[in-house]
Protein backbone atom coordinates (compact mmCIF):
# COMPACT_ATOMS: atom_id res chain seq x y z
CA UNK A 1 0.00 0.00 0.00
CA UNK A 2 1.31 3.57 -0.73
CA UNK A 3 2.63 5.53 1.96
CA UNK A 4 -0.02 8.89 2.94
CA UNK A 5 0.88 12.13 3.02
CA UNK A 6 0.29 11.92 6.65
CA UNK A 7 2.70 9.14 7.18
CA UNK A 8 5.18 11.11 5.42
CA UNK A 9 4.62 13.60 7.39
CA UNK A 10 5.33 11.63 10.50
CA UNK A 11 9.11 10.22 9.09
CA UNK A 12 9.77 13.57 8.13
CA UNK A 13 8.88 14.93 11.57
CA UNK A 14 10.50 11.62 13.67
CA UNK A 15 13.60 12.15 11.80
CA UNK A 16 13.61 15.97 12.37
CA UNK A 17 13.80 14.71 16.21
CA UNK A 18 9.83 14.65 17.05
CA UNK A 19 8.71 12.05 19.77
CA UNK A 20 5.37 12.52 18.82
CA UNK A 21 6.08 11.40 15.40
CA UNK A 22 8.42 8.28 16.15
CA UNK A 23 5.90 6.96 18.93
CA UNK A 24 3.28 7.16 16.34
CA UNK A 25 5.30 5.27 13.94
CA UNK A 26 5.89 2.51 16.20
CA UNK A 27 2.52 2.12 16.72
CA UNK A 28 2.02 1.17 12.77
CA UNK A 29 5.00 -0.93 13.19
CA UNK A 30 3.80 -3.23 15.86
CA UNK A 31 0.12 -2.91 14.94
CA UNK A 32 1.41 -4.31 11.08
CA UNK A 33 0.12 -0.89 9.16
CA UNK A 34 -0.42 -1.69 5.26
CA UNK A 35 2.29 0.95 4.80
CA UNK A 36 4.57 -0.36 7.50
CA UNK A 37 6.64 -1.61 4.19
CA UNK A 38 6.88 1.98 2.68
CA UNK A 39 6.95 3.46 6.00
CA UNK A 40 10.80 2.06 6.47
CA UNK A 41 11.85 2.45 2.71
CA UNK A 42 11.36 6.20 3.54
CA UNK A 43 12.98 5.81 6.89
CA UNK A 44 16.38 4.56 4.81
CA UNK A 45 15.82 6.64 2.08
CA UNK A 46 15.69 9.82 4.22
CA UNK A 47 17.98 9.04 7.29
CA UNK A 48 20.86 7.60 4.37
CA UNK A 49 20.17 11.02 2.55
CA UNK A 50 20.70 13.33 6.07
CA UNK A 51 23.98 15.00 6.52
CA UNK A 52 24.06 14.77 10.60
CA UNK A 53 24.13 11.25 10.68
CA UNK A 54 24.02 7.37 9.02
CA UNK A 55 22.30 4.31 10.00
CA UNK A 56 23.81 1.76 11.68
CA UNK A 57 25.65 4.27 14.62
CA UNK A 58 23.22 3.13 17.29
CA UNK A 59 24.80 0.32 19.63
CA UNK A 60 22.48 -2.76 20.48
CA UNK A 61 22.67 -4.36 23.71
CA UNK A 62 20.08 -7.56 24.50
CA UNK A 63 19.19 -8.48 27.79
CA UNK A 64 17.78 -11.43 28.49
CA UNK A 65 18.09 -14.43 31.51
CA UNK A 66 14.85 -16.01 34.04
CA UNK A 67 12.23 -14.26 35.16
CA UNK A 68 12.72 -12.42 38.43
CA UNK A 69 16.81 -11.51 37.68
CA UNK A 70 16.24 -8.04 38.03
CA UNK A 71 16.68 -7.39 34.20
CA UNK A 72 14.63 -4.20 34.68
CA UNK A 73 15.99 -2.59 36.77
CA UNK A 74 19.22 -3.53 35.67
CA UNK A 75 18.10 -1.61 32.43
CA UNK A 76 17.29 1.35 34.55
CA UNK A 77 20.79 1.24 35.67
CA UNK A 78 22.22 1.14 32.29
CA UNK A 79 20.23 4.19 30.74
CA UNK A 80 21.30 6.19 33.88
CA UNK A 81 24.52 5.38 32.91
CA UNK A 82 24.70 6.25 29.72
CA UNK A 83 22.53 9.49 30.21
CA UNK A 84 25.60 10.89 32.30
CA UNK A 85 27.56 10.27 29.51
CA UNK A 86 25.07 12.39 27.41
CA UNK A 87 24.05 9.53 25.53
CA UNK A 88 20.81 8.97 23.85
CA UNK A 89 19.02 5.79 24.59
CA UNK A 90 16.07 3.61 23.21
CA UNK A 91 14.95 0.70 25.03
CA UNK A 92 12.38 -2.06 23.88
CA UNK A 93 10.81 -4.38 26.39
CA UNK A 94 9.44 -7.25 25.03
CA UNK A 95 6.85 -8.62 27.10
CA UNK A 96 4.55 -11.65 27.09
CA UNK A 97 1.58 -10.76 25.02
CA UNK A 98 -1.82 -11.03 26.72
CA UNK A 99 -3.82 -13.81 25.07
CA UNK A 100 -6.87 -11.58 24.77
CA UNK A 101 -5.53 -8.33 22.82
CA UNK A 102 -1.57 -9.53 21.71
CA UNK A 103 -0.59 -6.20 23.43
CA UNK A 104 1.98 -6.49 26.30
CA UNK A 105 1.16 -7.43 29.78
CA UNK A 106 3.53 -5.60 31.89
CA UNK A 107 4.49 -2.22 31.85
CA UNK A 108 7.57 -0.60 30.86
CA UNK A 109 7.01 2.80 32.20
CA UNK A 110 5.76 1.00 35.72
CA UNK A 111 9.35 -0.22 35.84
CA UNK A 112 11.71 2.51 34.07
CA UNK A 113 9.67 5.59 35.74
CA UNK A 114 13.28 7.08 36.36
CA UNK A 115 13.34 8.27 33.13
CA UNK A 116 9.95 8.43 31.50
CA UNK A 117 10.23 12.49 31.21
CA UNK A 118 13.61 12.36 29.70
CA UNK A 119 13.85 13.93 26.46
CA UNK A 120 16.79 11.62 25.74
CA UNK A 121 15.47 8.48 26.35
CA UNK A 122 12.65 6.59 24.88
CA UNK A 123 11.11 3.38 26.10
CA UNK A 124 8.33 1.10 24.33
CA UNK A 125 6.87 -1.71 25.93
CA UNK A 126 6.33 -4.49 22.56
CA UNK A 127 4.33 -8.07 22.81
CA UNK A 128 6.27 -11.04 22.05
CA UNK A 129 3.01 -12.02 20.11
CA UNK A 130 3.93 -15.54 20.42
CA UNK A 131 6.68 -15.24 18.15
CA UNK A 132 9.51 -18.25 18.46
CA UNK A 133 12.02 -16.85 20.58
CA UNK A 134 9.83 -14.20 22.38
CA UNK A 135 11.27 -11.57 19.78
CA UNK A 136 7.94 -10.28 17.88
CA UNK A 137 9.17 -9.21 13.75
CA UNK A 138 8.74 -5.59 14.86
CA UNK A 139 11.40 -5.67 17.66
CA UNK A 140 13.90 -4.98 14.17
CA UNK A 141 11.52 -2.67 13.06
CA UNK A 142 11.85 -0.18 16.30
CA UNK A 143 15.48 -0.75 15.98
CA UNK A 144 15.97 0.89 12.76
CA UNK A 145 13.35 3.69 13.67
CA UNK A 146 15.45 4.45 17.03
CA UNK A 147 18.84 3.95 14.94
CA UNK A 148 17.13 6.52 12.28
CA UNK A 149 15.84 9.15 15.97
CA UNK A 150 19.33 9.22 16.51
CA UNK A 151 19.99 6.68 20.03
CA UNK A 152 23.53 6.13 20.17
CA UNK A 153 22.38 2.89 22.26
CA UNK A 154 19.54 0.78 21.74
CA UNK A 155 18.72 -1.90 24.61
CA UNK A 156 16.50 -5.05 23.87
CA UNK A 157 15.01 -6.33 27.21
CA UNK A 158 13.70 -10.00 26.35
CA UNK A 159 11.13 -12.10 28.11
CA UNK A 160 13.50 -13.78 29.33
CA UNK A 161 12.58 -17.40 28.75
CA UNK A 162 15.42 -19.04 28.58
CA UNK A 163 16.30 -21.60 25.48
CA UNK A 164 13.72 -19.97 23.47
CA UNK A 165 15.79 -15.97 23.52
CA UNK A 166 18.42 -17.61 21.21
CA UNK A 167 17.04 -15.27 18.54
CA UNK A 168 18.42 -12.37 20.29
CA UNK A 169 21.90 -13.09 19.13
CA UNK A 170 20.43 -11.70 15.17
CA UNK A 171 19.73 -8.22 16.97
CA UNK A 172 22.03 -7.23 19.29
CA UNK A 173 25.71 -6.07 19.17
CA UNK A 174 26.22 -7.43 22.68
CA UNK A 175 24.28 -10.22 24.54
CA UNK A 176 23.62 -9.72 28.28
CA UNK A 177 22.88 -13.10 30.21
CA UNK A 178 21.72 -12.02 33.68
CA UNK A 179 21.18 -14.72 36.60
CA UNK A 180 20.76 -14.59 40.25
CA UNK A 181 22.34 -16.90 43.32
CA UNK A 182 18.91 -18.84 43.59
CA UNK A 183 19.38 -19.18 39.74
CA UNK A 184 19.61 -23.47 40.08
CA UNK A 185 21.45 -25.94 38.50
CA UNK A 186 23.92 -23.81 36.21
CA UNK A 187 24.58 -26.56 33.99
CA UNK A 188 21.12 -27.24 33.19
CA UNK A 189 21.04 -23.44 32.75
CA UNK A 190 23.85 -23.79 30.17
CA UNK A 191 22.31 -26.36 28.59
CA UNK A 192 19.20 -24.48 27.89
CA UNK A 193 21.34 -22.43 25.22
CA UNK A 194 22.65 -19.43 27.03
CA UNK A 195 26.01 -20.51 26.90
CA UNK A 196 26.21 -20.44 23.45
CA UNK A 197 24.69 -16.26 23.49
CA UNK A 198 26.43 -14.84 26.51
CA UNK A 199 28.84 -12.07 25.49
CA UNK A 200 28.64 -11.22 29.29
CA UNK A 201 27.62 -13.60 31.86
CA UNK A 202 26.12 -11.14 34.89
CA UNK A 203 25.31 -12.37 38.43
CA UNK A 204 22.55 -9.97 39.86
CA UNK A 205 21.74 -9.71 43.02
CA UNK A 206 24.88 -10.48 44.14
CA UNK A 207 24.61 -9.61 47.58
CA UNK A 208 22.18 -12.85 48.34
CA UNK A 209 23.87 -16.01 49.12
CA UNK A 210 25.17 -18.22 46.65
CA UNK A 211 26.79 -15.90 44.52
CA UNK A 212 30.09 -16.38 44.69
CA UNK A 213 29.19 -19.82 44.28
CA UNK A 214 27.14 -19.85 41.33
CA UNK A 215 29.89 -17.40 39.92
CA UNK A 216 32.52 -19.61 40.43
CA UNK A 217 30.39 -22.09 38.49
CA UNK A 218 29.95 -20.08 35.47
CA UNK A 219 33.11 -18.85 35.17
CA UNK A 220 34.40 -22.68 35.20
CA UNK A 221 31.54 -23.34 32.31
CA UNK A 222 32.85 -20.71 30.22
CA UNK A 223 36.24 -22.17 30.58
CA UNK A 224 35.55 -25.38 29.66
CA UNK A 225 34.52 -24.03 25.90
CA UNK A 226 36.01 -20.94 24.40
CA UNK A 227 34.58 -18.99 21.73
CA UNK A 228 35.84 -19.18 18.75
CA UNK A 229 36.09 -15.77 18.22
CA UNK A 230 38.32 -16.04 20.92
CA UNK A 231 36.52 -13.67 23.21
CA UNK A 232 36.69 -14.09 26.81
CA UNK A 233 33.45 -14.33 28.14
CA UNK A 234 33.39 -12.46 31.65
CA UNK A 235 31.00 -13.02 34.43
CA UNK A 236 30.14 -9.78 36.23
CA UNK A 237 28.78 -9.61 39.72
CA UNK A 238 25.93 -6.54 40.32
CA UNK A 239 23.22 -5.14 42.98
CA UNK A 240 21.46 -3.31 40.31
CA UNK A 241 18.53 -2.40 42.95
CA UNK A 242 21.59 -1.05 44.47
CA UNK A 243 23.87 0.41 41.33
CA UNK A 244 26.40 -1.55 42.09
CA UNK A 245 28.70 -2.89 39.41
CA UNK A 246 26.95 -1.17 36.84
CA UNK A 247 30.01 1.23 36.29
CA UNK A 248 32.50 -1.84 35.69
CA UNK A 249 29.38 -4.08 33.22
CA UNK A 250 29.41 -0.52 31.02
CA UNK A 251 32.80 -0.66 30.95
CA UNK A 252 33.22 -4.22 30.21
CA UNK A 253 30.49 -3.79 27.03
CA UNK A 254 32.82 -1.10 25.49
CA UNK A 255 35.51 -3.60 25.68
CA UNK A 256 33.50 -6.19 24.40
CA UNK A 257 32.63 -3.57 21.65
CA UNK A 258 36.33 -2.24 20.92
CA UNK A 259 37.07 -6.33 20.88
CA UNK A 260 34.79 -6.75 17.85
CA UNK A 261 35.72 -3.48 16.39
CA UNK A 262 39.19 -4.60 16.37
CA UNK A 263 38.76 -7.70 14.42
CA UNK A 264 35.69 -6.80 11.88
CA UNK A 265 33.47 -8.72 14.17
CA UNK A 266 30.98 -6.19 14.46
CA UNK A 267 30.86 -4.77 10.84
CA UNK A 268 30.78 -8.98 9.68
CA UNK A 269 27.88 -9.42 12.38
CA UNK A 270 25.96 -5.97 10.60
CA UNK A 271 26.62 -7.25 7.17
CA UNK A 272 24.77 -10.74 8.11
CA UNK A 273 22.35 -9.06 9.46
CA UNK A 274 21.24 -6.77 6.75
CA UNK A 275 21.91 -9.84 4.40
CA UNK A 276 18.96 -11.20 6.47
CA UNK A 277 16.68 -8.69 6.28
CA UNK A 278 17.30 -8.41 2.80
CA UNK A 279 16.28 -12.40 2.39
CA UNK A 280 13.52 -11.51 4.61
CA UNK A 281 11.94 -8.24 2.97
CA UNK A 282 12.28 -10.45 -0.67
CA UNK A 283 10.01 -13.19 1.54
CA UNK A 284 7.42 -10.39 2.73
CA UNK A 285 7.33 -8.91 -1.50
CA UNK A 286 6.32 -12.43 -2.43
CA UNK A 287 3.97 -13.56 -0.32
CA UNK A 288 2.10 -10.21 -0.26
CA UNK A 289 2.55 -10.39 -4.31
CA UNK A 290 1.08 -13.76 -3.78
CA UNK A 291 -1.67 -13.16 -1.40
CA UNK A 292 -2.74 -10.09 -3.56
CA UNK A 293 -3.04 -12.56 -6.65
CA UNK A 294 -5.07 -15.86 -5.17
CA UNK A 295 -8.22 -13.44 -5.17
CA UNK A 296 -7.83 -12.83 -8.98
CA UNK A 297 -9.14 -15.18 -11.84
CA UNK A 298 -7.35 -18.30 -12.78
CA UNK A 299 -5.26 -18.66 -9.72
CA UNK A 300 -7.85 -18.24 -7.43
CA UNK A 301 -9.65 -21.28 -9.00
CA UNK A 302 -6.68 -23.02 -8.64
CA UNK A 303 -6.70 -22.37 -4.88
CA UNK A 304 -10.67 -23.50 -4.91
CA UNK A 305 -9.43 -26.56 -6.52
CA UNK A 306 -6.75 -27.07 -3.73
CA UNK A 307 -9.78 -26.53 -0.78
CA UNK A 308 -11.79 -29.06 -2.63
CA UNK A 309 -8.94 -31.71 -2.66
CA UNK A 310 -8.97 -31.22 -6.74
CA UNK A 311 -5.57 -30.76 -6.65
CA UNK A 312 -2.81 -31.24 -3.93
CA UNK A 313 -1.70 -28.31 -2.43
CA UNK A 314 2.36 -28.54 -4.17
CA UNK A 315 0.66 -28.96 -7.47
CA UNK A 316 -1.31 -25.92 -6.74
CA UNK A 317 1.64 -24.30 -5.78
CA UNK A 318 3.64 -24.70 -8.55
CA UNK A 319 0.69 -23.81 -11.19
CA UNK A 320 0.61 -20.35 -8.98
CA UNK A 321 4.34 -20.16 -8.89
CA UNK A 322 4.56 -20.60 -12.87
CA UNK A 323 2.16 -18.22 -13.39
CA UNK A 324 3.68 -15.29 -11.01
CA UNK A 325 7.46 -15.75 -11.59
Amino acid sequence: MPISEKELKLVDRMLSGDRVALARLITLVESRHSSVFEILKRVNSKASNASQRELGHSYIIGITGPPGAGKSTLVNELIASYRKKDKKVGVVAVDPSSPFTGGAVLGDRIRMQDHALDENVFIRSLGSRGSHGGMSRATKEIIKLYDAFGMDYIIIETVGVGQTELDIIQLADTVLVVLVPEAGDVVQTMKAGLMEIADIFIVNKADREGADKITREIRFMVSLKPREDDWTIPVMLTSAHEGRGIKELVEEIEKHRAFQNERTLLREKREKRREEEFSQILSEIIERKISERLKEGEIKRVLTQVKNGEIDPYEGAEIVLSKIL
